[in-house]
């Protein structure tokens, strides 16, 4: 029988595994800990092997993969900018990805955060634990019908949050360096990333992270927008330069963001800080900005995404194992 080995698997994954695993007449077994150096081992006497690494992924894994005759490693998040696949691939390790595991969940969350913004509704939430039951300038909210809202990276998640904002009635702008044909009646792309932003009173961020992007809001992007735009950043936290969003809160180069993702969040996210102090400085600034909402990488979190990138990842493996190739593929 063929078998699996899953690492990084919690309780809630175990019914979508087992109903996979009889569904394929696949052995599936799993671990809670991630793939390490130190840990290897595990893999041995499996035919594949499915992960969901958050932070860096150490590239000497690859020759002890190679050497126990894994040829695959299905990633079961949409992000694989944490693999080294130069690597990979020169140790013939196929690395897939779940790349359209629910683009509805974390396109909802993403309208969810611009309404969020425009309304002001944690400062109406702060008001009300005050009871102060006022009407007050600082309360007036915006309207996103005639707002311009521009999408940055229009690819499934993108497209679908273009398709939400423009049955609000906005303006819906796009930039992404492969436009995609027939969606003049959803957006209009923009020749640039700065042409775009520097028309918005939205930004929705929802590209990839790559080495040429890293701190592609830094503090010239910044100064492009409008005093008055809301940035929201559902993407990858190396978009944006933390320190410079800050500073141009601060300087009222725009008027609040909406954060899913954070550019050093391994450290933290997942896990349960309640009883710890945090030693991030420049994440204890986010979490107490008045002027920015911070989610810990929530966006995706629904129960069709835990089903379905559970299940993606296990038909990538499954997929090389049998024909050697899958079309979740990244490297």
């Amino acid at each position: 029988m063929t078998k699996i080995i899953s690492f990084d698997v919690n309780e809630e994954r175990m019914p979508f595994i087992k109903e996979w695993s009889k569904r394929n007449n696949v052995e599936v077994t799993t671990s809670s800990e991630s793939l390490t150096l130190d840990n290897v081992d595990l893999v041995e006497g499996y035919d594949g092997v499915t992960i969901a690494q958050v932070g860096d992924f150490d590239s000497k894994i690859f020759p002890e993969l190679k050497k126990r005759g894994i040829k695959q490693l299905a990633q079961r998040t949409a992000g694989f900018d944490n693999f080294d696949l130069e690597e990979a691939t020169k140790n013939n390790i196929l690395v897939s990805n779940a790349h359209s595991y629910s683009p509805e969940s974390i396109a909802e969350f993403s309208l969810l955060l611009g309404l969020q913004l425009i309304r002001k509704s944690h400062l109406l939430d702060e008001k009300v634990a005050e009871q102060d039951f006022r009407w007050i300038p600082e309360l007036r909210g915006r309207i996103i019908k005639d707002k311009t809202v521009a999408i940055l990276g229009v690819g499934n998640i993108g497209l679908t949050v273009a398709k939400l904002y423009k049955a609000f009635g906005a303006n819906v702008i796009g930039y992404d360096p492969y436009p995609k044909d027939n969606v003049s009646n959803i957006l209009t792309y923009s020749s640039s990333i700065e042409e775009a932003v520097q028309q918005a009173d939205i930004i929705s961020i929802h590209m990839p992270a790559f080495k040429d992007n890293y701190h592609l809001f830094d503090e010239k992007m910044f100064q492009l927008m409008k005093n008055d735009a809301h940035l929201i950043n559902a993407g990858r936290g190396s978009l944006v330069d933390t320190k410079a969003l800050i500073k141009a809160l601060n300087n009222n180069e725009l008027a609040s963001a909406a954060l899913d993702v954070y550019e050093n969040e391994a450290a933290y996210v997942p896990g349960d800080h309640r009883e710890q102090v945090i030693e991030d400085e420049v994440l204890k600034q986010v979490l107490a900005h008045p002027k920015i909402d911070y989610y810990h990488h929530c966006a995706y979190y629904t129960d069709d995404s835990i089903k379905n990138m559970t299940w993606i990842a296990l038909d990538a493996t499954l997929e090389v194992i049998r024909k050697g190739d899958t079309k979740y593929r990244v490297n």
